[in-house]
């Protein structure tokens, strides 16, 4: 069976197109007009396995707010689509850990149908700023569109935080990438079944 999911969405902010094969060989084609961006995705992409074409127009004349929103809505209904509608046989759940120098990511992740995001750390993280204006905020933003339009519980822990933000976020969507990855795999121990005592994830 294939885990695919095409997704488009159209509004008067952006114009976003996603195309998305889970069980692939980590390649991506990835072009939005946020470049810093683009390279946080390509990295999910590569190390979760995820084939994942983007493509995206927004108005970032205004800001990047609305467009850094709403990619992360689109792959969140790409995963769900993709995932199918009783997610039959996966594992669910999944960690992962990507270090950085002397800082470490964690993702935890439970597909659990329920929307939720957590950022954790040991420090305070200041109102960074990367490349193109990108702020830790958006980064929130982001996980948090995510998170809700998947169904999953989404919680990451940065350790040993830098003062560089491109440092700090690459830890957290390559662990993202990881822990979705093992999320996402198919269990043979629970093959054709709903991974919950429910018996449904909506």
């Amino acid at each position: 069976m294939s885990r695919t999911a095409q997704i488009e969405r159209k509004s008067k902010e952006t114009q976003i197109t996603a195309v998305l094969n889970i069980d692939g060989t980590g390649k991506s084609k990835i072009k939005t007009p946020i470049g810093f961006l683009d390279h946080m995705l390509e990295l999910f992409s590569f190390h979760g396995f995820f084939d994942l074409e983007l493509t995206v127009t927004g108005d970032t004349h205004i800001d990047i707010h609305h467009t850094n929103e709403d990619i992360g809505i689109v792959l969140g209904k790409a995963f769900k689509k993709a995932l199918g509608e009783e997610k039959a046989g996966i594992k669910r759940f999944g960690h992962a850990f990507a270090p950085m120098e002397a800082t470490v990511g964690l993702c935890v992740i439970d597909i659990s149908g329920r929307g939720f995001y957590k950022f954790n750390s040991e420090e305070l993280i200041p109102a960074q700023k990367g490349t193109e204006g990108y702020e830790f905020s958006h980064f929130e933003h982001f996980m948090e569109s995510f998170a809700h339009n998947l169904g999953a519980t989404l919680s990451f822990t940065l350790q040993n935080p830098s003062e560089d933000l491109h440092t700090n976020l690459e830890t957290m969507f390559k662990s993202l990438g990881l822990a979705l990855d093992e999320a996402v795999k198919v269990d043979s121990r629970r093959l054709g079944e709903v991974p919950s005592t429910k018996g449904i994830i909506d």
